[in-house]
């Protein structure tokens, strides 16, 4: 039987028709449009990619976006003074830090000053605790986009044998959260499974979120299984 290929662009294209609704919705009663603050410390070529793509896609579907720049000599306190300025800003609705921050910055303690309310990335404690405890708030985005995914193409989760292989704050663990909200059983995997290749090959779904290219082989997919890879694929 040939594989299907999920076609990320295409669900992509449609989520964004449907926020640019609900944009647009949130403007007509309100009187005004949400914003996104993006916060980028320093000069690292890719946190400028992935910030530079956050407001145009945010500015594509109407979202007004806050563009906040701090050289890389910056200071603690000058960060959490402008984080704290954005909580308060009634303008903004939702603040990004992009991680990573420069060494002498505490990202983790700057990342816990964000209005949870506000925390469109899903990294506070309060964000996380809500998540692990299956209560209402704000979720990671990557691993939001990899359950829209799977839905998109009506691959059943409840009751599926889940594998996922990466367990970093920003998409392994919060994703096993979301497919255990969804009654899948769920395996973790890291650089210290045993016999990875045997454990993968179990699943119904497997998502690997690891930045380790060609961790992976044939031998590690089961027929017929599910498969996302949170990475960048140039075809």
């Amino acid at each position: 039987m040939a594989a299907t290929i999920i076609d990320g662009k295409a669900v992509a294209a449609r989520v964004r028709e449907d926020v640019a609704r609900e944009v647009a919705a949130f403007e007509a009663e309100l009187g005004h449009p949400p914003g996104l603050a993006t916060v980028l410390v320093g000069d690292d070529p890719a946190s400028e990619v992935y910030v530079s793509n956050k407001q145009r896609a945010s500015q594509e579907v109407g979202i007004r976006a806050f563009d906040q720049r701090l050289a890389a000599d910056v200071t603690q306190e000058e960060v959490a003074a402008m984080l704290r300025a954005l909580n308060d800003d009634e303008a903004v609705s939702w603040i990004l830090l992009q991680l990573p921050v420069p060494e002498h910055v505490d990202g983790d303690a700057l990342t816990a000053l964000i209005d949870p309310g506000k925390d469109v990335d899903g990294l506070t404690p309060q964000s996380a605790g809500a998540l692990a405890q299956g209560r209402p708030g704000l979720r990671p985005c990557t691993p939001s986009g990899v359950i829209e995914l799977l839905d998109a193409y009506d691959i059943p989760l409840e009751g599926a044998e889940a594998v996922v292989v990466g367990r970093s704050l920003l998409v392994g663990r919060p994703l096993v959260f979301l497919l255990l909200e969804r009654n899948a059983t769920v395996t973790v995997c890291h650089s210290r499974t045993r016999n990875l290749p045997d454990v993968c090959a179990r699943a119904d779904v497997l998502v690997a979120a690891v930045g380790s290219p060609r961790l992976l082989g044939a031998d590690a997919v089961k027929p017929g299984a599910a498969v996302i890879d949170v990475g960048v694929n140039r075809l």
